[in-house]
């Protein structure tokens, strides 16, 4: 889940939340695929301005801390907060004072993440192994030491946002958890990083916020790791900052679609898609069919769905800009096709969909049969809504328990074992002109 600023806001500039990258398919496929409904725009916009501005941002907060996010938080986001981390007091009353409903839903949610993120940390085991007689290596599972979890503002208060980036940091054992949301934020915002299990919170959003975490100010500390979606500033901060402080990914707008044969509901399809949809002007929606019919009553679904959707100023220049409807000839082509966009969040509706479903290798997260909704996902189902997009779930998944994680490795030999592996290494060497490493090999069997 990707989530967007107003609607007015989203085309003043570019980066991953700019337009959103069309993938380009071989030309093997294009020649034997036909699209009922093609995207309307399919070029990354001009980068340089965000990337100046941020730059700007960063350097000036390396340089000045406090004082240059309160700055920006005033050029921004019109804030005049001079205490930037919230009280617990504070955070106290901002969960006191959530309805009883959302509080109750919202534990939900927490609960259904801990426990699948506890279920994933349970398979990442720490190692021994006695390589060779005498030769012991092995790894240790190590938490970070302290995360920055960035919580975006966003249209709406979406409680889930703090739910997904610090609950697995909990369960992971982070021994401190910091979390930034901007200023204006919804209250409720404030009580989900509280309920989620966030040590530290401040008001601070936007280019500001990565950049205090990953530098520190006099009241924001420095982090290991930053983690967490946000507008084009935060993404190019992010990017930016990478390398002496780890980041998640770069994600871009929002992504869903569908696989589907002649067995699809286009109602559910076409409703799918919008409630994606509606996330973002730039969210990628698309469907992949073998079956004609069904892309086509797929596309009127969405445009008489349009006609009484209240979030159809976002999801209909999504629909219109970025909806996509693709007919392969066979069930081979759309698996390939599939594997090539890697959205995502894609739906698998066909006849066996689960058959279907371990055929596939590139997506963020998989949504099996009709029962899946990806919006479950996006709420309190327990997978987690931070996502790969722009065909990144080729190389990698999502957020996960095991972000948070550090798999370090260790080895000791015993008196017997070193020539083993020191006759080998001396060799090696010695060939590669590196008499350094060949004396420091020898060293120890000499002395042994």
């Amino acid at each position: 889940m990707r989530i967007a600023r107003k609607p007015e806001d989203l085309t003043q500039h570019a980066f991953n939340n700019g337009p959103a990258q069309m993938i380009a398919l071989p030309k093997n496929l294009e020649s034997i695929i036909t699209r009922v409904k093609s995207p309307s725009r399919d070029v990354v916009s001009d980068n340089s301005p965000v990337e100046k501005t941020v730059k700007t941002i960063l350097e000036d907060v390396a340089s000045r801390g406090d004082a240059a996010v309160r700055a920006f938080s005033k050029e921004f986001d019109n804030s005049d907060l001079q205490v930037l981390e919230v009280t617990m007091a504070e955070r106290e009353a901002a969960v006191a004072a959530l309805d009883p409903q959302t509080r109750a839903d919202t534990q939900f949610a927490i609960d259904n993440v801990t426990a699948f993120a506890k279920a994933q940390l349970a398979t990442i085991l720490p190692l021994e192994i006695e390589i060779l007689p005498g030769v012991h290596l092995g790894h240790r599972v190590i938490p970070i030491e302290r995360v920055g979890c960035y919580v975006p503002g966003g249209r709406y208060p979406l409680l889930s946002a703090p739910v997904m980036t610090i609950v697995p940091a909990h369960v992971a054992g982070v021994k401190e958890i910091v979390a930034c949301l901007p200023p204006n934020a919804h209250q409720a915002m404030i009580a989900g990083c509280h309920m989620s299990g966030a040590d530290r919170i401040f008001r601070v959003g936007g280019a500001q916020a990565i950049a205090a975490m990953a530098y520190g100010t006099q009241s924001i500390p420095k982090v290991d790791k930053i983690v967490g979606p946000g507008n084009a500033f935060v993404n190019e901060a992010k990017r930016q900052v990478f390398g002496p402080v780890g980041i998640d990914q770069l994600a871009g707008p929002s992504e869903i679609y569908t696989l589907a044969d002649e067995t699809g509901n286009p109602r559910m399809i076409a409703t799918d898609m919008l409630a994606q949809a509606e996330h973002d002007v730039r969210t990628r929606v698309g469907l992949i069919t073998t079956d004609l019919a069904l892309a086509e009553a797929v596309r009127a679904e969405v445009e008489r769905q349009l006609i009484d959707l209240p979030t159809a100023p976002v999801a209909g220049v999504a629909w219109r800009d970025y909806g996509e409807i693709i007919i392969v000839p066979d069930e081979a082509t759309m698996i390939a096709v599939s594997d090539q966009i890697a959205a995502e969040h894609l739906q698998v509706h066909t006849r066996d969909p689960k058959g279907m479903a371990l055929k596939l290798s590139s997506y963020g997260s998989i949504f099996i049969g009709e029962n899946a909704s990806v919006v479950y996902s996006d709420k309190c189902v327990g997978t987690n809504h931070t996502l790969p997009t722009m065909a990144a779930g080729r190389y990698t998944g999502g957020l996960w328990v095991g972000a948070y994680v550090k798999i370090c490795t260790h080895q000791w030999l015993e008196d017997d074992a070193i020539a083993q592996v020191a006759l080998p290494a001396i060799r090696q060497s010695a060939s590669e002109g590196l008499e350094g490493h060949r004396r420091a090999a020898a060293f120890r069997v000499e002395q042994n």
